[in-house]
């Protein structure tokens, strides 16, 4: 398939000079070549919609710098390449400094020169539309239909609620257990914000070792400490213009916290070991497990920070408490599974939904994936069936507290749990828990132990 043209314009008042440049460039098939003798003849026609300018510095009606002034104005961002007979190095140094892409003097080896210039800026404009094409790959694939799956009525809440968030600059708060989703709501609210064009940074603090955190954060000045061979920048610089998310903000250390509530207040960063003062212009996103308000109550978090980051709370609910969202998690994440491994559809029989639903996933919504994921391997005929299900041990002392139940149904889990340990043996399980065997098979029989 024929490549898109790439059009240059050339403007060049001296006839011989121009063809040659013209001829030159037009050894590549890909390019379309537009050419001009002065510089109004230039701006007559930017309705074309050039990639690319190469300018003359001297011109009968104007000068280079004068004429890539009027086309930034006209056309921020296309790249600019002057060519002068000007060897005056403050010609070149004026001109760069205002923003013109590359500055060549006219000898013997413009052309190569031109050529090679011209060659790396379609590079660096072809890895500028890469990550424009991916960031709005991004903002797709963070939509709020593609991040939380579910129709119950808490989701729709916590819905509403990034709606709010994405319209204004507040810092937002998310809480909820391990495993529902507290960073992919970060991202949603992030990339479906006016920020989305700048970088989302994440930082886990509980797994950042505590004499690196404030490096980590703020960055370091080279021989500030023992190690810092170079300059490092923080997280929050590298996030300036985006979002900084911190998740399991509850972790990190008093000495710490006074010094991030001085940034958020301040709007700036000074790197350890540094004097400059870095201008912030972030959105803050937290997220924690814990209870902030119990742990500002222990002395474990600062009060004047909390009040700080607090900001729009989000709640995320547990899947145990979304009733029927648990069914279209697992069909969303098996047919997930099928297509990335390119698997024949696969279905969940009524056994295998009611063992799905009665499990209260202390693991959330990240268990529940890993649950369906391995039994989408293990089932037969494209059909998974409730014993191809099958819950992490370490889990399964929770299956006795996790949800409301009655003495039967508590007593059918403890003998299905112990069955399960001693595989499946009736006789050595009858033993351990001391009630008969027979007991045992009329569980089995009635179907109350599947």
């Amino acid at each position: 398939m024929k490549a898109e043209a790439y059009t240059i314009f050339i403007v060049e008042d001296d006839p011989w000079y121009g063809e040659i440049l013209e001829y030159h460039l037009s050894l590549n098939p890909d390019h379309k070549l537009v050419r001009f003798t002065t510089g109004q003849d230039c701006l007559d026609n930017l309705e074309l919609r050039p990639d690319l300018f190469v300018l003359d510095f001297s011109l009968p009606d104007t000068t280079g710098d004068k004429l890539f002034g009027k086309i930034r104005n006209l056309m921020p961002g296309v790249p600019v390449i002057v060519i002068s007979s000007q060897e005056d190095i403050s010609v070149a140094i004026n001109l760069l400094k205002m923003g013109v892409t590359d500055y060549l003097v006219k000898d013997d080896t413009t052309k190569d020169l031109l050529w090679n210039s011209i060659i790396r800026i379609r590079e660096n404009q072809s890895l500028k539309k890469e990550v424009e094409h991916l960031r709005e790959e991004l903002g797709q694939k963070f939509s709020f239909s593609k991040t939380l799956i579910g129709q119950h009525e808490s989701l729709k809440k916590v819905f509403a609620l990034m709606e709010k968030a994405i319209k204004v600059k507040i810092n937002v708060s998310i809480t909820g257990e391990t495993g529902t989703g507290k960073e992919v709501v970060a991202k949603a609210i992030h990339y479906n914000s006016d920020r989305k064009r700048k970088n989302f940074v994440a930082v886990n603090m509980a797994a950042v070792p505590r004499e690196l955190v404030e490096s980590e954060l703020f960055g370091h000045e080279k021989g500030a400490f023992t190690g810092a061979l170079v300059r490092k920048i923080g997280k929050f610089e590298e996030a300036n213009g985006g979002t900084i998310f911190l998740d399991e903000i509850a972790e990190m250390d008093l000495n710490i916290q006074s010094k991030l509530l001085r940034v958020l207040q301040e709007r700036e960063v000074v790197r350890v070991g540094g004097q400059e003062k870095v201008k912030l212009d972030i959105r803050l996103i937290v997220a924690t497990h814990k209870n902030l308000a119990q742990e500002v109550k222990k002395g474990l978090f600062r009060e004047d920070l909390y009040f700080r980051i607090m900001g729009l709370p989000i709640h995320l609910p547990p899947l145990r408490e979304r009733g029927n969202d648990v069914l279209i998690l697992a069909k969303h994440f098996i047919d997930a599974f099928t297509k990335e491994n390119h698997l024949e559809p696969i279905q969940l029989t009524k056994g295998a939904k009611e063992k799905l639903l009665r499990y209260p996933f202390p693991g959330n919504v990240r268990e529940l994936k890993a649950v369906v994921d391995l039994a989408a391997v293990m089932c037969e005929n494209n059909e998974i069936r409730d014993n191809d299900i099958i819950f992490s041990e370490l889990r399964e002392e929770e299956l006795f507290t996790g949800e409301l139940k009655t003495l039967r149904q508590y007593t059918c889990d403890i003998v299905k749990y112990y069955l399960r340990k001693n595989n499946d043996d009736v006789l050595a399980t009858a033993r351990q828990l001391d009630i008969g065997k027979s007991t045992i098979y009329k569980m089995i029989q009635s179907g109350e132990i599947t």
